[in-house]
């Protein structure tokens, strides 16, 4: 039924940017209100970078604020992850999510979403 592609990642050096994008096919903005971002690190848990929840607020985990920029085109139902001046603990498999409308408290937590896309592989060297 509804499908998320990843794609954007890359092999980066500290400070270096990428922009990661998330098409969702089989839903609509309306169906999926809810979109995020996840990582997960080898050997860590899945953590949330950033969401977007049904009234459009943008929630960031403390570590990527003022460096990622999470963004939603309703148009082309696709969702963007800017990243900036990144990290070598910025390395992760990064995961779009989408669900229906999710509480504020679980919208960073990977339990609250049913939707995944495959991932795509974001290394950052020093």
């Amino acid at each position: 039924q509804v499908q998320l592609v990843e794609s954007g990642g890359g092999s980066v050096q500290s400070g270096g940017s990428l922009r990661l994008s998330c098409a969702a096919t089989g839903i609509t903005s309306s169906d999926y209100p809810c979109m995020a971002w996840f990582r997960q690190a080898p050997g860590k848990e899945r953590e949330g970078v950033a969401a977007i929840d049904s009234d459009g607020n943008i929630y960031y985990e403390d570590s990527v604020k003022g460096r990622f920029i999470i963004s939603r085109d309703t148009a082309k139902n696709k969702v963007y992850l800017q990243m900036n001046s990144l990290k070598v603990e910025d390395t992760a498999m990064y995961y779009c999510a989408a669900d229906i409308p999710v509480p504020e408290e679980w919208l960073l937590l990977a339990p609250g979403y049913d939707n995944w896309g495959q991932g795509t592989q974001v290394t950052v060297s020093s």
